[in-house]
């Protein structure tokens, strides 16, 4: 058995890489990105009215008097107007480009109109109301870097650049698998000794979020079973989460198929709870890659996120982040297990603080429904303090 931080970092040495491909901008949601993108042009492209109201030249308001004559109209989508006359004005709509020959924009709220004439009522700063052209950002800065996430915010400012097809990092072919006779259809009511199968469903649905659409499959405790489909679910993927079939019961058959098999083992068994019987390994002729977690619906939860997570990010070349949170109760952890305790967390001001929810055990699945998250306890012979700084895995 070996400590948490062997296992992770022996996880995190095993990468794959799965390509990239270019994918329509409204397929592209939750990819990350495998190219950096650039403004083709300055931003805004020209000098922008940011109010409603009247352009003016600003010498001739310090010059003359605070009454103009109004000229014409700007709007936006028209080509840039023109101001003939400098003691003058144009009215202009925001988003218009500001009239040739005028630098200060006065919005409606600050002049009364009347007879063709505008009368500005308040003190004016020269280029006041103007977003100018470059101001946020010139042609060809990179606007978006490589490897970010791409959320509606990114594809709103790829739209803004012409970027209709991107280029994304590629996806990994996975398979979901449970193991057990026990299992049945979540569409099945059962018996007193079967339970539906909601960790395939749980799994699934996490890898929805980061836009991987998942195979699944159920086997039954029957070795050669298992080694048969297990055998083809390698060749088809490049990875597969199990969950069950890894602790020291009679029918927990897959660490001696996986051998069978031709699959590495890299380690199995890790001093934390939950999730102990967590074992992994790669099939390096055919290139995939196994996590086989615990069947117990917390321990398979929780190790998706500790460890295939980061994983997956160091695959697509991505920094693996940590995060950190302040107890709000005190806790004891003794050796030798590293803790991982479900959390709700609270937000006050710039501080995150967590508090264990209730739970009775890897097995209770509600509890995963109360939880925003984990936290990670090393064991130590002191309690950790209300107050003191933990990692937090978040989950939600």
């Amino acid at each position: 058995m070996i400590t948490f931080k062997e296992a992770y970092q022996r996880v995190l040495d095993y990468p794959l890489n799965f390509g990239v491909e270019r994918v329509p901008l409204l397929q592209s949601t939750n990819r990350i990105l495998a190219e950096a993108i650039t403004a083709d042009r300055d931003f805004p492209p020209f000098d922008r009215a940011t109010k409603d109201g009247i352009a003016i030249q600003y010498s001739a308001l310090v010059q003359t008097r605070h009454q103009f004559v109004i000229e014409g109209e700007a709007a936006a989508g028209m080509p840039q107007q023109q101001l003939h006359n400098a003691e003058n004005c144009l009215e202009v709509m925001t988003g218009a480009v500001v009239p040739k020959h005028t630098d200060t924009v006065i919005m409606y709220e600050h002049i009364t109109i009347e007879n063709g004439k505008a009368t500005i009522h308040e003190t004016v700063k020269k280029g006041q109301n103007i977003h100018y052209q470059g101001s946020d950002e010139k042609r060809g800065a990179i606007i978006l870097s490589k490897g970010t996430k791409i959320t509606p915010a990114e594809i709103g400012v790829m739209a803004s650049v012409g970027t209709s097809n991107v280029l994304v990092k590629g996806l990994p072919k996975v398979c979901t698998i449970a193991t057990g006779n026990e299992l049945v259809d979540i569409d099945t009511f059962p018996e007193l000794h079967q339970i539906r199968k909601s960790n395939g469903i749980t799994l699934e649905a996490a890898l929805s979020k980061l836009s991987i659409t998942s195979t699944s499959l159920h086997v039954l405790d029957d070795k050669q079973v298992i080694q048969k489909e297990l055998g083809k679910a390698l060749i088809e993927n490049d990875v597969l989460l199990l969950s069950g079939g890894v602790s020291k019961g009679k029918f927990d058959f897959i660490p001696e198929v996986m051998e069978e098999l031709g699959v590495e083992k890299i380690f199995h068994r890790v001093a934390q709870r939950p999730g102990k019987p967590f074992w992994f390994g790669i099939h390096k002729e055919l290139k995939t890659v196994i996590f086989s977690f615990p069947g117990n619906p917390v321990s398979t939860f929780a190790n998706y996120h500790l460890y295939f997570l980061p994983w997956l990010h160091t695959c697509w070349g991505i920094p693996v982040t940590q995060n950190f949170a302040k107890l709000s109760v005190e806790l004891e952890i003794t050796p030798p297990l590293t803790r991982f305790i479900q959390v709700k967390i609270e937000r006050k001001e710039a501080t995150v603080w967590a508090a264990p929810v209730d739970e009775n055990g890897s097995g209770d699945l509600t509890s995963l429904a109360k939880a925003d998250g984990f936290i990670c306890l090393e064991p130590k012979d002191a309690v950790y303090g209300v107050g003191e700084l933990v990692q937090l895995i978040e989950t939600r």
